[in-house]
């Protein structure tokens, strides 16, 4: 091998099984050697691949990144290389092998360099045990619950303490999602390679990574084209989504209602729809015509599709006939005069709570994001008999998907009866304004930014004490605690000035809210 490596300026290798003998003989450049393609490599849980590769290098530099990307991703028994030199004879060989590991330490071990006649130990043996104690770390890994993930940002440029504020945020979308946080891999880079996002190299650290932290899932927080998301899960060999398909993930698991389980299934299908790629088996994709028929017929990918647009059509269908049973709904509403207050806000803002704290009724509430998706109305009682619809709406979210915004347009047709909008802020965010800022986007796009708004800072409990109330009086809103109860009064006070602002002119400042209990109103 090292002398045909010399004599033709490549690189010569050998893929040899257990039994020593050799399937496959591959033919490099001078710099690199590829490997056959198998496909998907890691069907067998604790398996190895019972095959060996040895081959040459033409300079003695030992194992490259290559050698170990293709160790991990193919599961080789070992990687050998063979340096040859300049009188085409064997120099010293370097071997690897995989090794059980939990994330502690290195998933790769070396042997000490040496002549290729020097090599003596039972192989068969070395490599049986190898195998048994990497089925037993695969066996301790089924008994835990949900997947292990590995979180991949591409900053662009900016700034640490936004990748560390967005990283965080894509954290909090995963637990939500029952997904085990494992890592936080990052790359600063001026663009995002258009095949992979991420550049070559990076990739390369995350094969080595996903293997020894025993990686499930890699979630990117950027949103990923339909060439990349599919180039990323083929080259790491596991499933990849992005931002965007996290969040309908967690829609599809919090979504509870009929309206929101059709709003979700429709934007699924919209996400999906250009991201379906031709199967890798086509013999039997274009049974459906032939002669006499209607041509050579449909290949499977153009079925797949058909069939989504057809879905698409029939949920748009079903989701115009409950809109407009709302649409009826909020005419009855309209009849009685009651006005309407809804709750906006950035996801996790604490919208479930208020409204508990407000009505003292059983709404859900959870410390996650999306944790509650379908709007929930009560009624508020003020004093002097007044009455007000109160209703919580779905959270948002920086870059919230369009498809997310286009399918719930219905629901969040509720704001357009609104007279007021409480846009709750969760005070202890390290970026108030941005979240502020993402969810006047999103009410730009719905056409709602028109209505009323009254900034309430919640959750200063968590803050050192008036630091909440000086946030609020920066921005002229008000500083609350829906958990403790803190400033809620003053909450009600300022919301009767505005909804009956006409009133007030006229019989002078309204008496302050009755609590019929401490930190909430009568129902």
């Amino acid at each position: 091998m090292t002398e045909l490596s010399r004599d033709s300026g490549r690189q010569v290798g050998v893929l040899v099984d257990r039994r020593g003998a050799v399937t496959h003989v591959m033919v490099g450049d001078a710099r690199s050697i590829e490997l056959p393609d198998w496909g998907r490599m890691r069907a067998g849980a604790g398996r190895l691949r019972g095959l060996r590769c040895i081959h040459t290098h033409l300079v003695d530099e030992g194992l490259t990144r290559d050698d170990l990307t293709d160790l991990v991703l193919l599961r080789l028994d070992a990687m050998v290389s063979l340096a040859a030199t300049l009188e085409g004879l064997p120099g010293l060989a370097h071997v690897a092998a995989l090794r059980a590991t939990h994330g502690t330490e290195e998933p790769i071990q070396y042997l000490d360099p040496l002549p290729p006649a020097q090599l003596d130990f039972d192989f068969r043996a070395w490599i049986r045990a190898l195998e048994e104690e990497l089925a037993r770390q695969d066996r301790s890994h089924e008994v835990t619950d949900g997947d292990r993930a590995l979180l991949v940002s591409v900053t662009g440029g900016r700034c640490a303490a936004d990748v560390t504020i967005q990283i965080d945020e894509l954290k909090e979308l995963a637990r939500s999602a029952g997904v085990e946080v494992v890592l936080e891999v990052s790359q600063n880079r001026p663009q995002p390679d258009p095949k992979l996002m991420i550049g070559s190299g990076k990739l390369q650290e995350l094969n080595i990574l996903t293997f020894q932290y025993d990686i499930d899932l890699v979630i990117f927080d950027q949103n990923l084209t339909p060439t990349q998301a599919r180039n990323l899960s083929n080259r790491l060999d596991l499933r990849v989504i992005d931002r965007t398909q996290l969040i309908l993930d967690i829609f599809a698991q919090h979504a509870s209602s009929r309206d929101g389980k059709l709003q979700v299934e429709l934007a699924q299908l919209r996400y999906r729809l250009p991201r379906l790629a031709q199967r890798a088996d086509v013999s039997l994709s274009r049974l459906a015509g032939g002669i006499g028929g209607r041509g050579p017929g449909e290949t499977k990918l153009e079925v797949d599709r058909r069939r989504t647009r057809d879905r698409v059509r029939r949920l748009e269908k079903e989701l115009g006939k409950l809109e407009r049973q709302r649409e009826a709904r909020r005419r009855r509403r309209n009849r009685r005069n009651v006005p309407v207050l809804s709750i906006v806000g950035y996801t996790n803002a604490g919208k479930s709570t208020l409204l508990r704290a407000l009505t003292k009724s059983d709404v859900v509430i959870a410390d996650k994001m999306f944790a509650t998706l379908d709007p929930t109305s009560r009624r508020l009682r003020f004093p002097r008999e007044r009455e007000v619809i109160i209703t919580d709406t779905v959270g948002f979210i920086r870059d919230l998907p369009e498809d997310l915004v286009t399918a719930f347009r219905a629901t969040l047709e509720e704001l357009s009866d609104a007279d007021l909008l409480f846009h709750l802020v969760d005070a202890s965010a390290p970026d108030v304004e941005r979240r502020i800022s993402a969810v006047h986007e999103v009410l730009d796009k719905i056409g709602r930014r028109d209505i009323p708004e009254l900034l309430v800072f919640n959750q200063i409990d968590r803050l050192p004490p008036d630091a909440g109330r000086s946030l609020a009086d920066r921005f002229g809103g008000v500083a609350i605690s829906a958990l403790t109860g803190a400033g809620l009064r003053e909450l009600l006070i300022r919301a009767e000035l505005i909804l009956w602002s006409e009133e007030s002119a006229n019989e002078g400042r309204p008496r302050s809210p009755a609590l019929a209990v401490e930190g909430g109103a009568t129902r």
